[in-house]
């Protein structure tokens, strides 16, 4: 028994080794996670951010459509001005259906020949002013699109304005005839959740599936090349001369597998958390405070849904003549762990049923969540803990018969 584990782990060790001497093992697994959601969440909103304010120097030409007898109101000219729009005014068609009719202007936006048209007619109403207006723009084009959010900022102002005005005729103030029924004192001390609490529950409701996608999507490298990979190099004869059982060096590979998996995982997490703890303020979304044994039922969950997923990676991908044959079937296969934990995170977990701390990827993704919100059920713990590791036994023992067949283990000639 003991020498059979030294084996096990040189074959780990072995290749894990080859794993960490290849460059692009350390970058898929060590830079890239901890890179990739601070650029998303960090670098992505500060280039959009210069991208918008480079947008806004731009001067952009608005033709105002007025019906005939009508002049364009002196509240919008300075605003327009202030809004870089060059106005111009004409006259709008009176053989319009409606004011959204695009008639023969959609050709002139779309040439560029005017970046968006404003058609204004006067309506009657009990208000100080009454109007009805429609905006055209291209929405393919970036300049129109801006101009149109330009002027609708401004006719949202002046909208304001009328309102105002009206209600100052009937000597109301906007918040007594919009606001009746307030709310009195601050809002957020209503909630009497902390910060912490609202940390765990967020990211409990994203964090198992995200785990989920990690951890299969992870592992399809490494199970390629320990398999069909080292059948394609004519390497896997030569392994199978060792001293090692063929069952030592699957329980080596899957420990290697296993390992890289769960290491992707941490280092991704830990990037994901970099990136949210930058963008949002630490009194709205703090650290979860999670006793020993949630963060215990966490680690263990993650752990043992990586055993389960790398073995049967690892078993799918020794039945593969080729790489390309093993990337092809395993591909799809992430999905059957995808769409279960993204079912999972809408369970309801007051009075959820037992049976869902049984089935597969369900009950890893709940524990994960109980986990986050710091719920330790014993019968839950007792229901996953055993039924994941019945299927992580399964998947080990499916993948050890796997590698006992002689046509799917000898090299490729």
């Amino acid at each position: 028994m003991r020498e059979g584990m030294a084996r096990i782990w040189t074959v780990a060790s072995k290749e894990l080794v080859d794993f960490v001497r290849d460059w692009r093992t350390l970058v898929a697994l060590v830079l890239v996670p901890l890179l990739i959601f601070p650029l998303f969440f960090i670098a992505l909103p500060l280039f959009m951010q210069g991208e918008m304010s480079e947008l806004d120097q731009y001067y952009l030409d608005l033709e105002v459509q007025l019906a005939d007898g009508d002049e364009l109101p002196d509240a919008l000219s300075q605003p327009f001005a202030d809004h870089r729009l060059n106005q111009t005014v004409t006259t709008l068609d009176p053989n319009l259906s409606n004011l959204s009719d695009t008639g023969d202007d959609a050709v002139r936006i779309q040439n560029g020949e005017i970046h968006v048209i404003l058609r204004l007619r006067s309506s009657q109403s009990n208000s100080t002013e009454s109007w009805d207006y429609a905006i055209l723009y291209d929405a393919t084009q970036e300049l129109s699109s801006e101009a149109r959010s330009r002027v609708f900022n401004v006719i949202e102002a002046w909208e304001d304005d009328i309102i105002n005005a009206t209600l100052a005729e009937s000597n109301l103030t906007r918040e007594e005839a919009l606001d009746p029924i307030h709310w009195d004192g601050d809002f957020g001390e209503a909630n009497v959740a902390t910060s912490a609490q609202i940390a765990g529950f967020a990211l409990s409701m994203f964090i198992p599936m995200i785990v989920a996608i990690w951890t299969a999507s992870s592992a399809i490298q490494p199970s390629v090349d320990l398999t069909a990979g080292e059948r394609e190099r004519g390497t896997m004869e030569a392994l199978l001369c060792t001293p090692a059982r063929r069952v030592e060096l699957l329980y080596g590979k899957w420990l290697a597998v296993a390992t890289v998996a769960a290491g992707s995982v941490l280092f991704q997490m830990l990037g994901l958390l970099i990136a949210v703890s930058f963008l949002l303020p630490a009194d709205t979304f703090g650290v979860p405070e999670l006793s020993v044994g949630a963060i215990a039922s966490l680690l263990l969950s993650v752990v043992l849904f990586a055993v389960f997923v790398v073995a049967i990676e690892l078993a799918l991908a020794v039945r593969a003549h080729s790489v390309k044959e093993a990337g092809t079937v395993l591909g799809p296969v992430v999905l059957a762990f995808i769409v279960p934990a993204m079912f999972a995170q809408f369970v309801n977990l007051e009075g959820i049923e037992w049976w869902w701390f049984v089935a597969p990827v369900f009950n890893v993704c709940l524990a994960m969540r109980e986990a986050l919100l710091d719920i330790t059920d014993l019968t839950h713990v007792a229901l996953w803990l055993g039924s994941s590791l019945f299927y992580a036994i399964v998947a080990v023992t499916w993948a050890a018969k796997q590698f006992q067949r002689e046509d799917l283990v000898e090299s490729i000639s």
